[in-house]
């Protein structure tokens, strides 16, 4: 057929672009309400603990269990969808999802919501690699910049303004039925984002799916050697004594097997990791910032939110207003680094880490010199700058570490790099958590020294990842020096 007139073409040219926003706007949709319950439940989990009755270790199981199934989902969901096509996999991933949060609200046990809990972090597990996997098959790198900068600020408003939603919720519904209502709100949103994804999201002709092999193999021990890393993880403060700890250790040893397994496999079938991503310099150092920032940014919320609400006194609603500057801060930046990460690069990520931690240090002086209650609402400028600052490195650092993964290898590089967020996650809560209450068990609950002693730990993650980002920094331009001196060798 001949082209059209150029009117014509420019039309088809918007309507494509139009149906990819709005496929990527359900997307967004999905992954913010599934990110969201990584940290809404924080501040109901006094009203969880008085209705159903829950010991420390449900609790824990509540607030744990979630993101362990969710980082064993990951990269196997990444993978299927890659190879069978994405559309089908998210709806799938997000009815259960939807479910699952129905059941949660509606538990009359604590084995019922832990349950719930745990299929719902396995849905989450099968929706995010869709999320970031779209972006790699609708937007040609030089346009991914945008639509990674609003996944970013999706991240970053979902973790922080989860505290502040439970809070309002628990406010307008009162403690026994506000904690119900968490889980109810996702309910509708779930199914409208199943009916328009079914509609929107472009669906695989079946000559493009991948045949072969989904590697089942690799799959297993993958998953094993996660759980074994986890599972110590976010029960550490309820399994006793190190020999928790053996679980780490097999599961780094079964890890080391799932790569063994995966270069052999490499040979004559797709394996679950393209291991060669790791060999690109921007791929592995973004994965090791993602790694080490998420070990530092989530648990600022978890130790916070607690010091409010346990040491100064807030409701749940007052605590989560307290922490509203940080998100606010974040989208802001967020969506800001998407559209300048092109130009910048790295130092743009280095940049932010640096704003985290001159936010954070301000956050413990400010919390030094104003005590009380009004210590919350002293700490808030500084806060809203480490806010800036994370907007700076979620986004751009995605937008950089996936920048040259095949589309192909989208969904499962994509889930790669949010498994090791998720890991991140569970040792940062472990690590700062452990600093946190045995510093407040030491101090007669002192809570402030408490906070104080948790935030340095968080500010020394964020130092580490920021390390890293200067290495790739320095490597990166190593290489644009070295650049015309070899080309000049090769001419002689």
């Amino acid at each position: 057929m001949a082209p059209g007139p150029r009117g014509t073409c420019a039309s088809v040219s918007a309507e494509q672009d139009t149906n990819r926003w709005k496929a990527m706007s359900v997307a967004l949709v999905a992954g913010f309400m599934t990110l969201l319950d990584v940290s809404i439940v924080n501040v109901a989990l006094p009203a969880i603990r008085a209705d159903l009755d829950l010991s420390p270790g449900g609790l824990q199981w509540v607030l744990s269990g979630y993101a362990l199934t969710f980082g064993l989902l990951l990269v196997p969901a990444g993978r299927f969808g890659d190879a069978r096509g994405r559309r089908n996999l998210f709806i799938v991933g997000l009815a259960l999802f939807t479910l699952a949060s129905a059941a949660a609200g509606l538990a009359t046990s604590a084995l019922w919501l832990i349950i719930a809990r745990l299929v719902q972090g396995a849905a989450a597990g099968v929706v995010n690699p869709q999320v970031s996997g779209l972006i790699q098959q609708l937007f040609k790198p030089a346009e991914r910049g945008r639509p990674f900068g609003l996944l970013g600020a999706t991240i970053g408003i979902s973790t922080a303004v989860g505290p502040l939603l439970g809070g309002l919720l628990i406010q307008v519904f009162g403690a026994e039925q506000g904690w119900r209502w968490i889980f109810f709100i996702n309910v509708p949103i779930g199914i409208a984002a199943i009916v328009l994804g079914y509609r929107w999201i472009p669906a695989r002709r079946a000559d493009q799916q991948d045949r072969q092999s989904l590697d089942s193999v690799g799959v297993l021990l993958l998953g094993l050697g996660v759980l074994l890393i986890l599972l110590p993880l976010v029960q550490e403060r309820e399994w006793q004594g190190p020999a928790k700890w053996l679980l780490l250790v097999a599961g780094l040893g079964v890890l080391g097997g799932f790569l063994a397994w995966e270069r052999r496999y490499a040979a004559h079938g797709t394996p679950v990791i393209e291991l060669g991503l790791f060999k690109q310099r921007s791929y592995g150092l973004g994965a090791l910032i993602g790694l080490l920032y998420f070990a530092g940014f989530t648990t600022i919320f978890f130790i916070y939110t607690l010091y409010l609400q346990n040491g100064l006194g807030y409701s749940a609603l007052l605590a989560g207003l307290a922490i509203t500057p940080f998100a606010l801060g974040s989208a802001g930046a967020a969506a800001l680094g998407g559209r300048i990460v092109n130009r910048y690069g790295r130092p743009l990520v280095a940049t932010g880490l640096t704003l985290v931690a001159v936010g954070l240090g301000g956050t413990v002086l400010a919390l030094d010199l104003v005590r009380g209650t009004n210590g919350g609402w002293a700490a808030a400028f500084p806060l809203l700058i480490a806010g800036l600052g994370s907007g700076l490195v979620i986004s751009p650092n995605q937008t950089l570490t996936l920048a040259d993964v095949p589309v192909e290898r989208a969904g499962s590089a994509g889930a790669v790099l949010q498994t090791g967020q998720r890991i991140g996650t569970a040792v940062g809560i472990a690590v700062v958590g452990a600093v946190f209450f045995n510093r407040l068990a030491a101090g007669n609950n002192d809570w402030s020294a408490a906070l104080r002693m948790g935030l340095l730990v968080t500010i020394g993650l964020v130092l580490v990842a920021l390390v890293a980002a200067l290495a790739d920094v320095v490597a990166a331009r190593r290489d644009k020096t070295s650049e015309p001196v070899e080309g000049t060798l090769a001419r002689r």
